[in-house]
């Protein structure tokens, strides 16, 4: 994805590096599937405003020290079929590598705005959206800025308040949205007891977490399970699931196959997969994880 109109640019990758224009910042980050791919305009690479470096385990150092802002911020924009809407997220940069968005996950807002806004159009209330891992917000925010009602889990409480402040930067703190900080399957089994139920779910699972409370999280020992308690939500009125992966070993082909498994069944149709990725403007794709989602 590459989009002039955005403050972001994938401006060049290879090495098992990735550098990536965030508005004014310039960042070079690792990134594993650019390994074995030569860079395209070496020149540039001198150009970055701070490089990430893994120190020990998965966290590691920014350098030159102090060369980023404390906090800076990006939008994209999104279409949904009523109108066209930026979304605005506040950036930092952390000990893990991350500044705050995802941006290969652009194309899923758009997908989930017009999923919202179309399947919204053929009820009387609402379409209620449940994003689980919800990180700072990007599908909670195109969903909430197509008329969903969504609720809203991650779980960690900072990175709930952050999305928080970003619905406020994009102007849509006043709309339904129920911020969370819970373990995802510990919120889902408790909204299946109280007898809530949602016609739509979204899903960014890691590869590995924890919980508020100390609950373990492994996404191949967990993720069939959290989809089964998704389809029991989601009974009789479900408009669409969407789940995005970036975990190493869960290629479409599984991802789909976690879907069809836990969710779809016997529903007629199976989930439609595909891969994410970073776009340069010459056309050069980087791989960034893959999605699987119903209905097509």
């Amino acid at each position: 994805m590459n989009d002039a109109s955005s403050d972001y640019e994938l401006l060049d990758f290879g090495a098992g590096r990735k550098l990536e224009r965030f508005g004014p910042v310039v960042l070079d980050r690792p990134s594993p599937a650019a390994l074995g791919v030569d860079r395209a305009r070496p020149r540039i690479w001198a150009e970055a405003t701070a490089r990430y470096e893994r120190t020990q385990g998965d966290q590691g150092v920014w350098t030159p020290k102090n060369s980023l802002h404390q906090q800076w911020r990006v939008s994209f924009p999104i279409r949904n079929d009523g109108s066209k809407v930026a979304l605005t997220f506040q950036l930092h940069a952390s000990p893990f590598g991350h500044v705050g968005v995802f941006p290969e996950q652009r194309p899923i807002w758009d997908w989930l705005a017009r999923q919202v806004f179309a399947q919204g159009a053929k009820r009387d209330r609402p379409l209620r959206v449940l994003n689980l891992f919800a990180y700072t917000g990007g599908s909670t925010l195109a969903a909430a800025a197509a008329g969903a009602e969504v609720v809203h889990i991650d779980s960690a409480r900072n990175i709930v308040e952050r999305a928080r402040l970003n619905a406020e930067l994009s102007g849509l703190g006043d709309r339904p949205i129920r911020w969370i900080a819970e373990d995802a399957q510990r919120f889902c089994q408790r909204e299946l007891k109280r007898g809530n139920r949602y016609e739509a779910v979204v899903l960014d699972p890691p590869s590995y977490g924890h919980g508020p409370k100390g609950e373990h999280w492994k996404i191949g020992e967990h993720l069939l399970q959290l989809l089964k308690m998704c389809r029991e939500l989601t009974a009789d009125r479900r408009a669409f699931v969407l789940v995005t992966c970036h975990t190493p070993g869960f290629g479409q082909a599984e991802v789909g196959a976690y879907v069809a498994e836990g969710v779809v069944r016997n529903c007629g149709q199976p989930p439609t997969t595909g891969e994410l990725f970073l776009e340069t403007s010459d056309g050069r794709r980087l791989p960034s994880g893959v999605f699987a989602r119903w209905p097509a």
